[in-house]
């Protein structure tokens, strides 16, 4: 393990239907293709595979130490606060020599409200049918 090794674990909710999780992936790819020298890793919390515990393995054993888990979540809410943190205190048990950094949920950084807001905006400019 590099303890100056960076990794990037992405952890997104999950849904049933296996198209949903588009998007995520293209983050993952685009963040790969910027950093192809960090591992980078996508979970999700349930019904989707990898979870976080097999995806945080994967990225130990590259030889991360230090992890990055950023939520793929538009606000900070129940899952947020309640479910993720008990999941990343499991991974630091697990794999003691690695530094699990746990960051605030994507949705609630300034960069991603304002693409939203000109996302949307763009809308109004585009041709109606």
């Amino acid at each position: 393990m590099d303890p100056k090794m960076d990794g990037m674990l992405l952890f997104a909710h999950g849904a049933r239907d296996p198209a949903w999780a588009r998007p995520f992936e293209e983050v993952a790819r685009r963040i790969a293709a910027q950093r192809p020298e960090m591992p980078v890793s996508l979970a999700y919390l349930e019904f989707l595979s990898p979870g976080i515990a097999q995806a945080g393995q994967q990225l130990a054993e590259q030889g991360c130490g230090r992890i990055h888990i950023v939520p793929l979540f538009l606000g900070g809410g129940g899952h947020v606060r309640r479910d993720v943190p008990p999941l990343v205190e499991q991974l630091r048990q697990q794999h003691a020599g690695v530094q699990w950094l746990l960051h605030p949920a994507i949705g609630e950084q300034d960069s991603v409200m304002q693409a939203m807001a000109e996302a949307s905006l763009a809308f109004t400019s585009a041709p109606t049918a």
